[in-house]
C-alpha cells in the first residue's frame, strides 16, 4: 500500500517559489507524470489532480502577502483552507501567528504539507478534513486559489461570509478563476506570478490578493 509521505518525498524536489523564495517546498517538476504515476500506485483511475505538488499563483501572491504584512496573522488563530503544499500555513507560521490549522481532503496534500513544515522549521496543524461542515473557529482564515470549480466556489464563499459576518478576517489570493467574486471584495495588493504552461496558459499570472468585506454577490 502506499504511503503518501513516502510518495511525496520520492516525486519532488526541494525548492522555492518564484514569489516566496524565503519558504522551500517538495515541489514537483512536472504535472502529468506525476498525475500518471499517482494513478499506477494507487490502482485507482480519475483521481484529482496533485494539487499539492506546486505553487500555484494565488497562493504564491497571499504568502507574499502574508509575509510582507505580518499584522494580518500576528498573535491569530489562522486556518489555510485548501492548503496543497502549506505554503500559504508557513508564511502564517512565519509571520507570527499564535496557531496554524492547514486543512485539505487529499491525504497526499496532508503528507506534503507535514514535510514542508518540517523543512522551513515551522509548527503547523496538519486535518485531513472538510471543514465546511462546521463553524468557524478562527480569526484570520486564508484561502489561495480555490474559486475554480462552481460548486466549490459557491459553497465555500458561502462558508467564509458567515465566518466574516461573525469578525473573522478573510484573505483570498486569486489570478482571476471564472468563480471568483465580482463584488463583496477589497483588492489588498498585486502580483506578477511567474508560472508554467503546464498549469497555466500563460507564463506569467497577473493576480491579487482580497479582503473579504460585505460578501459576494
Amino acid at each position: 500500500m502506499i504511503v503518501p509521505t513516502h510518495f511525496v518525498f520520492a516525486n519532488t524536489v526541494l525548492t522555492t517559489p518564484s514569489l516566496v523564495p524565503e519558504i522551500r517546498l517538495h515541489l514537483a517538476t512536472e504535472i502529468l507524470p506525476l498525475w500518471n504515476k499517482t494513478e499506477v500506485e494507487i490502482e485507482e483511475k480519475g483521481l484529482p489532480p496533485p494539487y499539492w505538488a506546486f505553487a500555484w499563483a494565488g497562493g504564491q501572491a497571499l504568502a507574499r502577502y502574508v509575509l510582507d504584512n505580518p499584522d494580518s496573522v500576528r498573535g491569530r488563530r489562522v486556518l489555510d483552507f485548501g492548503s496543497g503544499s502549506g505554503l500559504v500555513a508557513i508564511a502564517a507560521a512565519r509571520a507570527g501567528a499564535s496557531s496554524v490549522l492547514a486543512v485539505d481532503i487529499d491525504a497526499f496534500a496532508a503528507a506534503a504539507i507535514t514535510l514542508n513544515a518540517r523543512a522551513n522549521d515551522v509548527e503547523i496543524d496538519v486535518r485531513q478534513k472538510d471543514v465546511l461542515e462546521h463553524g468557524c473557529l478562527w480569526e484570520t482564515i486564508l484561502v489561495g486559489d480555490m474559486c475554480y470549480e462552481r460548486p466549490l466556489a459557491e459553497r465555500l464563499l458561502a462558508w467564509l461570509t458567515e465566518a466574516q459576518r461573525k469578525g473573522a478576517m478573510v484573505l483570498l489570493g486569486d489570478p482571476g478563476r471564472n468563480y471568483f467574486p465580482k463584488s463583496g471584495v477589497e483588492k489588498l495588493a498585486s502580483y506578477e506570478v511567474a508560472t508554467s504552461r503546464e498549469l497555466e496558459d500563460r507564463d506569467v499570472r497577473a493576480t491579487a490578493v482580497y479582503r473579504l468585506s460585505d460578501g459576494p454577490t
